[in-house]
């Protein structure tokens, strides 16, 4: 290689990398290697003392001087024939770490399919031959299994034909003696799906062939071509027959391509329906923001059943006729087969499904589709905010003010932020839809930093649902150890005599929340958490819901020892037993964290239930937002008390936006909805507003507390949080990171906040781990990241501080 090309070295993002020490790292570029087709693939680089072999991806390329860079290390090898990574994405990565203080390798792993993050292995070959120098019978086992392997062998592999778990101190000791020699290799954890062709070959027309082999010939040329399962199931013969012609050139076998389509188990919806004229203004005024071309964003604000989905679909529509994609975000895997039917009857083959309940494989192909044009419409949860869409037009985030679009491990990324990112970059439109609508949305909606439309009637002839609270502190109104009060029931009843389905809403799974001792007043707790235990009827067993640990159930207390034990609260596993004994005909359907664990378990369960073949759906909050089931007249909320006395500043919030959308679910055909509020505070001002669907009112109340007690939208919030298995460690670690915090925050100007701590959150310990809580007000500028990553930097690097984890979450859904 010249002089002039190798002055180009390779930036590299790599896996592992704390983020104290993160960087873009320099690279030697292979010989024939293509410098200007290098980005955006992976590579297996050397890292650390030890040149260990981890999987990185090149960002750009940069020109290096030769004498003053003698030390730097060569690419080990290029796993990509194109890059993954398109120049927007490459731009993005850099962006998405210094706003989320994440390491760049976990910004660009956020991008990539699923799938795509190859495992790197050490593999083995045989690098001698003479059979004298192997004394022991391990080292002749070893080189015996080398010797007969066509290629190196991965390690793992290799120790488990061996039996020797514990093999690899002898795999390095024959490594030094010279008699075996190791390298880095990676391996794909997911390939593209093949099928293995059989068709005509050049011998065919003049080989002698026997009855079986004629036949077999006859037949693949009628059919071209063929499985080799087809053949044998056509003509008769044995696989043998057919490998036999194959080598001989009579027939020659090809592979093909599969993709893995994700089923679906919710019938299409053929048809369209007319806009309203109400529909048709919020129509024109999106369609305004999209033709402007300037990347600009519109809130789509309507009351539950006011036919957002159809105003945006419009949209949708044109976007695609112009030749422009457009991904659509639903807050959870429940909204994605009703959204995803409704586009495939639009849009047919174009629509790509991406969501997490979808198998490795699906989500690889699906990707890949999007990736190749294929696909212009995207459907998914949070992540697909990142699919690889060519010539994106259009961003759609529906129930833009669900929780679940923020990100909870590293990168803690809002897709609402990612999707104005790529929405600038592209001059393309994002639309932001709720009934309910994020006070920070809606403030910028009033300020007209963002365009608003409005719906304020339901589509057609539906009205809003009739809402009754019922006061839980009367005892009249409850049936004797029922969770359900008799208001509720009566309701239950007369629905199922119509013939017509019911949605009970309880927000904790399980069958008691808490159990507690008589005699010592403790509450059973997790031993590795600060959280009481949930008791599970479906497998007798007492469960924590952070860490998972779990334990069997009994009647004596832990603490004490005395035989008092007191179950309490109801989750949906003891609803669904109350609900079955007292309408023992009916079917009745529970959906929650426990029932929706197998793959397509969201679909199969909401297919049946919007078939008719159950009358009475029991969830958590899946069940609570987005679904439309024209039958369901009535909706229950067995309690809400819980979720509206929290300590968090969006509380009232989530309570709000809960019960609006819950009862928005009844009365959304042709048919009348009523909705049954169960709750020990009905003069509560939130119940009162969420029960009228009244987000204006609500939101003037809301706004006003936020501006006194200075919250967003008036500041951002960062929550700085430490953990560690040594309590100590991690308060003392909390406040050495304080005056860090203030050190820094002193050079710096303009940089203004207010602290909040060092403090203990709620819920103190968390899988073994202690934790404490430092929150800061403030505005979300670049100096202050560069205050925040500076001290993140310094605790990183501070040796006291080993075994403590420290992170830094922007604008987090909860500061508890």
């Amino acid at each position: 290689m010249s002089d002039g090309e190798r002055r180009i070295a390779a930036l590299v993002a790599v896996e592992k990398c704390s983020y104290s020490f993160d960087g873009e790292f320099s690279y030697l570029i292979p010989d024939g290697v293509d410098v200007n087709d290098l980005a955006g693939k992976r590579v297996l680089v050397p890292f650390g003392r030890a040149d260990a072999a981890r999987l990185g991806v090149v960002l750009g390329v940069r020109e290096h001087d030769i004498e003053t860079d003698l030390q730097l290390k060569s690419i080990i090898s290029v796993l990509d024939d194109s890059p993954l990574l398109g120049e927007e994405q490459l731009k993005m990565i850099p962006w998405l770490a210094e706003q989320t203080f994440s390491p760049l390798f976990a910004c660009a792993k956020v991008m990539l399919p699923a799938g795509a993050s190859a495992c790197v292995e050490r593999v083995w070959s045989l690098s001698c031959n003479d059979a004298q120098l192997f004394s022991t019978e391990d080292e002749k086992r070893i080189a015996q299994l080398l010797s007969t392997a066509v290629s190196p062998v991965k390690e793992s592999a290799l120790l488990k034909k061996l039996g020797m778990p514990g093999g690899v101190s002898l795999l390095r000791k024959m490594e030094k003696k010279g008699l075996v020699s190791s390298a880095g290799g990676a391996f794909e954890r997911v390939r593209e799906l093949t099928s293995r062709m059989v068709t005509l070959g050049e011998n065919a027309e003049n080989a002698k062939l026997t009855e079986k082999q004629r036949a077999v010939v006859s037949f693949l040329a009628d059919a071209q071509s063929a499985t080799l399962k087809d053949i044998c199931y056509f003509t008769g013969v044995s696989e043998a027959v057919v490998r036999n012609l194959i080598t001989k050139d009579v027939l020659r076998s090809f592979d093909v391509e599969k993709r893995r389509v994700p089923k679906s188990y919710f019938e299409e919806k053929k048809g369209r329906f007319s806009l309203s004229d109400e529909q048709k203004a919020a129509y024109e005024k999106l369609l305004g923001v999209y033709s402007e071309g300037a990347g600009g964003t519109a809130l789509l604000y309507g009351v539950t059943g006011s036919g957002k989905t159809g105003v945006y679909t419009e949209l949708i529509e044109r976007v695609v006729s112009d030749g422009r994609g457009v991904i659509v975000l639903v807050p959870e895997i429940s909204l994605t087969p009703q959204c995803a039917a409704l586009f495939s009857a639009r849009f047919g083959k174009k629509t790509a499904l991406l969501h997490s309940g979808m198998s490795v494989g699906e989500r690889f192909d699906e990707w890949r589709r999007i990736k190749n044009g294929e696909a212009s419409v995207v459907v998914g949860t949070r992540s697909a905010v990142f699919a690889p869409v060519k010539n994106l037009g259009l961003i759609v985030i529906d129930e833009e003010q669900e929780h679940t679009y923020k990100s909870e491990t590293s990168p803690r990324y809002n897709a609402k932020e990612v999707a104005h990112f790529r929405c600038v970059y592209n001059k393309a439109a994002l639309v932001l839809a709720s009934a309910t609508p994020s006070v920070e949305s809606f403030a910028r909606a009033k300020a007209g930093k963002y365009v608003l439309c409005e719906l304020t009637k339901r589509y057609g002839s539906a009205e809003l649902p009739v809402v009754k609270t019922v006061d839980m502190t009367d005892k009249s109104l409850l049936m004797n150890y029922m969770s359900l009060s008799q208001p509720l029931i009566d309701e239950i009843k007369e629905n199922c005599k119509k013939g017509e389905q019911s949605i009970i809403l309880v927000n904790r799974r399980g069958y008691n929340t808490f159990v507690v001792c008589r005699e010592c007043k403790r509450v059973v707790t997790c031993p590795n958490c600060s959280i009481s235990m949930t008791y599970h009827s479906a497998n007798n067993r007492l469960m924590c819901h952070y860490c998972g640990y779990s334990a069997p159930f009994g009647t004596v207390c832990p603490v004490c020892g005395a035989q008092n034990i007191r179950y309490s609260g109801f989750g949906t596993q003891k609803i669904q037993q109350e609900l079955q004994s007292l309408f023992p005909d009916k079917k009745i359907l529970r959906m929650d964290a426990d029932t929706t664990t197998a793959k397509n378990a969201h679909d199969i369960a909401l297919g049946a239930f919007a078939d008719g073949e159950y009358d009475i759906l029991i969830g958590t909050q899946m069940v609570a937002k987005g679904l439309d089931f024209p039958n369901v007249t009535l909706v229950g909320i067995a309690s809400v008390d819980g979720e509206l006395f929290g300590d968090d500043f969006r509380s009232s919030e989530r309570v709000f936006d809960l019960i609006t959308q819950v009862v928005g679910r009844a009365g959304r055909g042709n048919l009348k909805g009523r909705a049954v509020i169960q709750t020990v505070s009905p003069e509560n001002d939130i119940i009162s507003l969420a029960s009228k669907q009244d987000y204006g009112a609500y939101f003037d109340r809301e706004i006003m507390l936020r501006k006194v007690m200075i919250y967003p939208p008036y500041c951002d919030i960062c929550v700085v949080s430490f953990s560690s298995a040594d309590e100590k460690k991690c308060a003392r670690c909390a406040d050495d990171f304080l005056r860090m915090l203030v050190t820094s925050a002193d050079g710096e100007t303009g940089v203004k906040m207010v602290v909040l701590g060092p403090m203990v959150p709620k819920v103190e310990r968390i899988g073994g781990k202690y934790r404490r809580r430092i929150i800061i007000k403030t505005k979300n500028t670049a100096p202050f990241r560069a205050v925040v990553s500076d001290a993140l930097k310094d605790a990183a690097s501070d040796k006291n501080n080993r075994g403590v984890t420290v992170y830094a979450d922007m604008n987090p859904e909860s500061t508890d």
